[in-house]
């Protein structure tokens, strides 16, 4: 029997991370109301989610002013648990993970306003997404490895493939062992090309050779690295450069390129600046891309061409949901590949 006293039932409680104020020392983990889904979009239980440099970045409020409450995360792998009305694109039970530029389906760039929108609010146990922010999760990853896709997979994917046009044959360098880093260097070495890595850290340039690079360059005992990279070229040079650090390195970059070569300018570690003199990317007939991630139909494409080629992300580490200020350290530290935050076993 109704009663006019009955009360509706309350949303089921989950956690969360929140921000109240820029800084990752503010970070609190929180009971809240599990969301529910509207129109076309579907409510999605988070298993992992993978940090990246930027996320720093937009936590220190270095990349605007944050919204309150702001719950950060942004890539992710998960299962579609609930669907609101009209959503079509997937099914309940469904492993899913988030497409980290809004509105970019396809196309060669993304609108102004579309590439200003960052996308956060995913270290949470449920979210709600549009089920156009989504696309299958890989079938042959777990979902720690998925959940390193969205920003450096995809990031990798659109200067190696995409912009780059890998071919068997080429040389790549590819600069440093961050997630985008590993991501080219496999990319790279899975298309038939020749890679260099450099790095200041002879261990890690080791494992860089188990991941396919053929040689590597510790840039801090060579600091001219760019004339270890002719001589493994036997004076040739290297038909692209995946340039990490800006600054006064994009000159050492044009000199290890080839004629005709191409720098894919994806990173500023080390200025937001480049520096580099006109006179030899002149003589060189040098080309030089700027690289972000891609749209939703190049992220699909990757995937599948991660199943086929059973490419598996280097993964530094895992982490608890609650020990998020550990991930965040590690990060910060500088990993080997990704570090991840598993939120549901």
């Amino acid at each position: 029997m109704y009663s006019e006293n009955a009360q509706a039932p309350l949303d089921p409680p989950m956690r969360r991370w929140e921000l109240d104020a820029p800084g990752v020392r503010n970070l609190a983990l929180r009971d809240v109301p599990r969301p529910r889904p509207g129109l076309r979009e579907v409510l999605v239980r988070i298993q992992a989610v993978s940090l990246n440099y930027r996320d720093i970045l937009m936590w220190e409020g270095r990349m605007g002013e944050l919204a309150q409450p702001f719950v950060p995360g942004s890539d992710f792998a998960g299962e579609v648990v609930e669907l609101g009305p009209f959503a079509t694109r997937f099914s309940i039970g469904e492993r899913v993970i988030g497409v980290d530029i809004e509105d970019w389906i396809d196309g060669a760039a993304p609108g102004r306003h579309t590439n200003t929108i960052a996308v956060s609010g995913r270290l949470s146990e449920f979210v709600v997404v549009s089920e156009d922010m989504l696309v299958a999760a890989p079938q042959t990853l777990s979902p720690e490895e998925a959940s390193t896709l969205p920003t450096a997979g995809l990031t990798a994917w659109m200067a190696v493939v995409e912009t780059g046009r890998v071919r068997a044959g080429q040389t790549w360098v590819v600069q440093g062992t961050g997630g985008v880093s590993l991501f080219a260097l496999q990319f790279a070495a899975a298309h038939g090309a020749t890679v260099i890595l450099t790095s200041s850290s002879d261990e890690k340039l080791a494992l860089g050779l188990t991941l396919g690079a053929r040689a590597g360059v510790n840039y801090r005992t060579h600091p001219d690295w760019d004339r270890e990279v002719m001589a493994l070229t036997r004076g040739r040079g290297a038909d692209a450069v995946i340039e990490m650090a800006a600054g006064e390195n994009l000159a050492t970059s044009v000199e290890a390129l080839a004629y005709g070569g191409r720098i894919l300018l994806v990173g500023l570690l080390d200025s937001d600046r480049v520096s580099t003199p006109v006179g030899p990317l002149l003589l060189r007939r040098a080309t030089i891309n700027a690289i972000g991630v891609g749209p939703r139909r190049a992220l699909e494409d990757m995937i599948r061409a991660i199943d086929s080629l059973e490419i598996r992300p280097a993964v530094a580490a895992t982490y608890d949901f609650a020990d998020l200020q550990a991930a965040m350290n590690h990060l910060q530290a500088g990993a080997f590949g990704k570090v991840v935050v598993r939120v549901r076993a």
